[in-house]
């Protein structure tokens, strides 16, 4: 979703500063040279849609979100029993 993100904003970037270029004018091919500028302009941001679309699916695809999931209670799990050990330790330690 970052990567979304990044590249929309490159992507207005790029759109604002193509509105500043100007082109010299000349009558008939001025439309022309517009017409190149947005057609250009509309390519890259349908690959750039198109790329960030593969980069969304490749990640649904690895399940990051249900991988963080079985990680955190693993962890959790670990973590609560060392934590058990310790505390048995440091009570009997202090206890006899």
């Amino acid at each position: 979703m970052n990567k979304l993100l990044v590249l929309s904003v490159l992507v207005a970037l790029l759109a604002l500063s193509a509105e500043s270029f100007r082109v010299p004018r000349q009558t008939e091919e001025e439309e022309g040279s517009f017409t190149k500028m947005t057609g250009k302009i509309k390519s890259y941001y349908s690959s750039a849609v198109d790329t960030v679309s593969g980069y969304v699916d490749s990640i649904k695809g690895l399940k990051l979100e249900e991988k963080a999931k079985n990680l955190y209670s693993d962890t959790t799990n670990i973590v609560s029993t060392y934590a058990g050990i310790l505390q048995d330790q440091l009570y009997h330690f202090f206890h006899h």
